[in-house]
Parts: structure tokens; C-alpha cells; sequence
């Protein structure tokens, strides 16, 4: 065997077919078995960083609508907003304060 060979019968494919080729078989399909699963890996991770940000997405829109919602909840609570309803109702304020009332269990 000359020196020399060792690139020509790699590049010829020698080394598939020789007599030690079973071995070889058997570390090319284990290697590309990991490559396959290497490959699906990185997909599946893209995919999940894919979803990731469409639910960060939603989260934030979920969160503005909870700003705007619990502000007009608020604005609806101050006691201005409310006296403006009930006028056509024809309630008033109190001009007295409330009276507490205690109850005594003997």
C-alpha cells in the first residue's frame, strides 16, 4: 500500500467495501442517526421558541386589556361618576352622617 492511497481509496470509497466495511457501516449510520436526531432537536426547539414568543405576544395584549379594564373599573367606582347616574333617579346624598347601630346579645 503506498502513502499516497490512503486519500484515493477514501475518495474511491474503499473503505465501504473492504473487508472491514461492516465496522465502518455501523459508525456512519450511528453518526447519522445522531445527525437526524440533532437535526429534529433543532426544530423542535425552534418551533418552541416560535410559540414562545406568540403567547409573550398575547400575554402583553392580555395585560393592556387588564390596564384598560381595571381603569375604567376604577373611574366608574369615584363617587363623582356615581352621583352622575342615579340623578335622573332622583337620589341625593345623605346630609346626615350614617348612625352606627350596636346590637347587645345578653
Amino acid at each position: 500500500m503506498k502513502e499516497g492511497s490512503g486519500v484515493y481509496d477514501l475518495l474511491r470509497g474503499s473503505f465501504l467495501t473492504d473487508d472491514s466495511a461492516a465496522k465502518n457501516w455501523r459508525v456512519i449510520i450511528f453518526v447519522v442517526g445522531l445527525l437526524l436526531i440533532m437535526i429534529w432537536s433543532a426544530h423542535s426547539i425552534d418551533e418552541k421558541v416560535v410559540k414562545i414568543a406568540e403567547l409573550n405576544k398575547v400575554k402583553r395584549e392580555l395585560r393592556a386589556e387588564y390596564v384598560d379594564t381595571s381603569t375604567i373599573l376604577m373611574r366608574m367606582k369615584l363617587e363623582s361618576a356615581i352621583r352622575k347616574k342615579v340623578i335622573p333617579t332622583g337620589l341625593e346624598p345623605a346630609q346626615e352622617p350614617p348612625q352606627k347601630i350596636k346590637v347587645i346579645i345578653k
